[in-house]
């Protein structure tokens, strides 16, 4: 693709606008402009990878794909946000984020189903200091909080390094060198082989051939209707 100089100061323009010359974020948006059409055409690729029969894999793997390349500024910070289906703004977001998006395009809710399943039982999800009820507006964002809700109702896969155990529509946690908990979804990889992960640590949702980037420490299958 090419960047002539009025391309470059339009994405200049946009980066400035989206995030302010004071956010640290502010490279990362610049990044992701300037892939955004990579990420597309990446998508687009792996589309043509997933059957044309109607299944809750497919559509979940073509929710995934249709995340890549948009441009969101990664931000988990606590927020006020309507209950169910409430979402930060658009342009915004972590990874457990992207995760809460691509099932809603599916039609579950996992704001809903954290916070009911917390509800009924506080005491299976990670304890925090001073805290005693579910926050409709911030459990279902924590990647902890997921990894505990995909335990008790998807299936747990052992985690691996062989290739062949990933398949599309799987979720893997993994830690990141900071020590942050990160989750992705698997989908397939535009070239064949392995899948590929669509999430977004931090420059936008990507697809990406990274499944054994990261020390995997969960594995799971979220499948509710088959």
């Amino acid at each position: 693709m090419l960047f002539t100089p009025l391309r470059l100061f339009a994405i200049l323009v946009a980066s400035l606008a989206t995030v302010g010359w004071q956010k640290r974020s502010f490279p990362a948006v610049v990044y992701a402009q300037f892939t955004q059409s990579n990420q597309r055409e990446l998508a687009s690729g792996a589309r043509y990878r997933i059957s044309e029969n109607r299944s809750f894999v497919n559509d979940l793997s073509c929710a995934a794909l249709s995340r890549a390349g948009r441009i969101v500024r990664y931000d988990a910070s606590y927020q006020k946000i309507t209950f169910p289906n409430g979402d930060v703004p658009a342009d915004t977001g972590c990874a457990a984020d992207e995760i809460i998006r691509i099932y809603r395009e599916v039609g579950i809710d996992l704001q809903e189903l954290v916070y009911l399943d917390m509800e009924n039982s506080f005491g299976s999800y990670p304890r925090e200091k001073n805290k005693n009820h579910p926050d409709t507006n911030i459990d279902h964002r924590k990647v902890a909080n997921l990894q505990v809700f995909f335990k008790r109702f998807g299936v747990t896969l052992p985690p691996s390094r062989n290739e062949q155990d990933y398949s599309p529509g799987d979720l893997i946690i993994c830690t990141l060198p900071n020590g942050q908990p990160h989750i992705a979804m698997l989908v397939p990889a535009p070239g064949g082989g392995r899948p590929w992960i669509v999430h977004n640590m931090g420059y936008s949702p990507r697809l990406e051939d990274r499944l054994f980037d990261f020390p995997i420490t969960g594995h799971y299958r979220y499948h509710p209707r088959g």
